[in-house]
């Protein structure tokens, strides 16, 4: 598994994974997200305000769970 950035600007990594679904994120490179089972409970009100600027889309997609 190996980590990534949608944008060289981005403070969130993404993790490269092989299962289907799974949509894995951090902010440290050592504490890992599950973005379905994770977000936004178990962030940071500071790590879910970067979480919902770089991905808008997501933001929208789970505003219920707020």
């Amino acid at each position: 598994m190996e980590f990534y950035k949608n944008n060289p600007t981005d403070k969130i990594w993404w993790l490269e994974t092989e299962a289907i679904g799974e949509w894995l994120f951090s902010f440290d490179k050592k504490t890992v997200f599950n973005m379905f089972r994770d977000y936004p409970h178990k962030l940071t009100p500071e790590q879910k305000e970067i979480f919902d600027e770089e991905n808008p889309y997501w933001a929208d997609f789970f505003k219920e769970r707020q």
